[in-house]
């Protein structure tokens, strides 16, 4: 992972500015780069495929059908969902309930003040995973269980395993173990915005 485009995707969602929502969400993103650096923590990534087709709905969710799917004498059809797609309101927050259930059985705790962040004691340390939809951080400087916890995720949901994390949501990570220090950079963030606005060549 270099931070450049990996591959491109194609998806059926829904319009989500068309739906009515009735469910509290809130955001909490959490990056643990004091810990990593003061323990000497390795940062493997993971990528979960179609991440919102995990979960089954319980709500009764319609929608119109997509315009290439429409036949003659069906047109004033609807979609009944099975399973969330992307786009629903409701997507990321069962997404969350369904990883949780999953997780927990594992062993993993979920953090009280930020609840994108789990743990699990073994052997008196403590294995990290942070989730954020469908991005994966697991933090630990022991590799065979970190690989055991990837092998276990691996056998609950599609996933794909992208190693030690170097970009994570368009942050580079630069880790200098010997001087025990982290350094995030968004400087390909900040060279794609000057070049779409042409001024990469400016002396300011």
């Amino acid at each position: 992972m270099d931070g450049k485009m990996e591959t491109y995707k194609a998806r059926l969602v829904s319009i989500k500015m068309k739906s009515s929502l009735r469910l509290p969400f809130s955001k909490l993103v959490c990056i643990l780069p004091s810990s990593v650096a003061g323990f000497d923590y390795k940062i493997w990534q993971m990528d979960v495929k179609i991440v919102f087709l995990n979960n089954y709905l319980e709500e009764n969710i319609y929608m119109m059908q997509p315009t290439e799917y429409i036949t003659i004498g069906n047109k004033h059809k609807v979609c009944k969902l099975l399973r969330s797609i992307y786009g629903l309101n409701q997507a990321s927050h069962s997404w969350n309930q369904r990883f949780n259930q999953v997780i927990k059985t594992s062993g993993f705790e979920q953090n009280v003040d930020e609840l994108c962040v789990y743990k699990r004691l073994e052997d008196g340390h403590v294995v990290f995973l942070v989730l954020y939809v469908d991005d994966i951080l697991l933090i630990r400087n022991d590799v065979g269980t970190l690989s055991s916890v990837k092998l276990w995720l691996t056998q609950q949901f599609s996933m794909e395993d992208l190693g030690a994390a170097n970009f994570v949501l368009g942050i580079r990570i630069i880790m200098n173990r010997k001087n025990k220090a982290i350094t995030l950079s968004q400087a390909l963030y900040i060279d794609n915005i000057l070049e779409s606005y042409t001024i990469t060549d400016s002396k300011k």
